[in-house]
């Protein structure tokens, strides 16, 4: 069970490398998630503290197959000893059709709470990449031929997807929740077709109607000095680091990690394994 990502809680400072791994869970607020799913269990794991806990698995319908892909998320606010675990999982019923189930566990009270649903286009399902946490709400990337995100109210308790933005073109293959500039929700989305990277803003009018609204295009090629006739249809997004809002992309010049908003990146050492997931520690200042 690796762990996914370790996203320590308010610092003086932090940096970014980049880890291999391919996920099973995600984290953040100084907790690691790791998901079992053949144990039926889930460890919330400490890195400063070294404190674990192991958490079997909620009760799962049986149309929830053992092997069903998984994915969830630790929240722990800062100053706050008890934690909470949000996990999400594909079914498949008469009722539900294609779905997504999600389940809430609580430190402090020490059960989980009832299973959530809300049903998917069958051509739709769970991405392997961390949740990006945004307000009260844990959002994770849908892919396939409907490409969209999901949604999990931490205060409402509820399940919901936003479709993204219907004019995307056709040849795009790419893309992850990312935090939107000057906060919010957002996504990442590359065109490989012309080796762009658009950042897409959830906007929220005063009228409480929301829609995608485009806030970046950045030519990749030009920003990374890559060969476009090298690289054109080889480039995906492996991983995204939420603190610092990086992402991380694939090509076969190389993996590139990019600042966003500063558009800063570096070239990592060559690796063996496309999955990348960033690891995101911190130091004191002067230390």
């Amino acid at each position: 069970m690796p762990p996914i990502v370790l996203r320590p809680g308010a610092s003086p400072s932090s940096s970014t490398t980049a880890a291999a791994s391919c996920p099973s869970g995600a984290a953040t607020h100084g907790l690691a998630l790791m998901l079992d799913t053949k144990r039926k269990q889930v460890l919330v794991w400490d890195p400063v503290t070294f404190d674990q806990h192991l958490l079997a698995l909620p009760p799962l319908p049986q149309f929830v197959a053992k092997d069903s892909l998984t994915n969830g998320a630790v929240l722990r606010p800062a100053g706050v000893v008890h934690f909470q675990v949000v996990l999400v999982l594909e079914g498949n019923d008469e009722e539900l059709r294609t779905g997504v189930l999600a389940c809430i566990y609580s430190s402090e009270t020490g059960v989980w709470g009832n299973l959530m649903s809300t049903p998917l286009p069958s051509t739709s399902c769970l991405s392997c990449m961390p949740a990006l946490l945004v307000g009260d709400s844990f959002y994770w990337t849908l892919i396939g031929k409907f490409a969209g995100i999901l949604e999990f109210d931490l205060e409402r308790q509820s399940l919901a997807v936003i479709q993204v933005p219907v004019d995307m073109p056709e040849h795009a293959s790419e893309f992850t929740v990312m935090r939107a500039e000057g906060g919010g929700l957002g996504f990442l989305f590359v065109s490989e077709g012309d080796l762009t990277a658009q950042l897409w803003k959830w906007k929220k009018e005063c009228d409480g109607v929301a829609s995608w609204e485009l806030a970046r295009t950045v030519e990749l090629d030009k920003l990374l000095s890559l060969n476009s006739e090298v690289v054109r249809d080889c480039m995906i997004i492996v991983g995204f680091a939420e603190c610092n809002n990086v992402v991380f992309l694939w090509t076969l010049l190389g993996v590139f990690m990019v600042e966003i908003e500063s558009l800063q990146f570096k070239k990592l050492p060559q690796a063996h394994n496309m999955c990348c997931k960033p690891f995101e520690s911190v130091y004191a200042a002067g230390i």
